[in-house]
């Protein structure tokens, strides 16, 4: 899958198929695009990224939020 990645204020980050990432939530704005990766499951951990985790939360609500490699997407879902 191809995700698109962004940087928020502090050490938050966001992965999305998007590539606008029209679908990130404000309050961890404003956000900027940082790269695009290809990712597969299975993969070893990108940057502290746990790959499978990424990719489940995407497929099931269109991103993935982590703050200093912690996963917060439970707190905008």
């Amino acid at each position: 899958m191809q995700v698109h990645i962004f940087k928020g204020t502090g050490r938050v980050f966001a992965c999305t198929e998007s590539a606008t990432g029209a679908n990130l939530p404000l309050q961890y704005g404003p956000w900027a695009a940082f790269k695009t990766l290809d990712l597969n499951r299975g993969m070893e951990p990108i940057g502290g990224m746990n790959i499978n985790e990424c990719l489940d939360d995407i497929e099931k609500h269109g991103l993935y939020l982590t703050d200093a490699h912690v996963r917060i997407t439970q707190n905008v879902v």
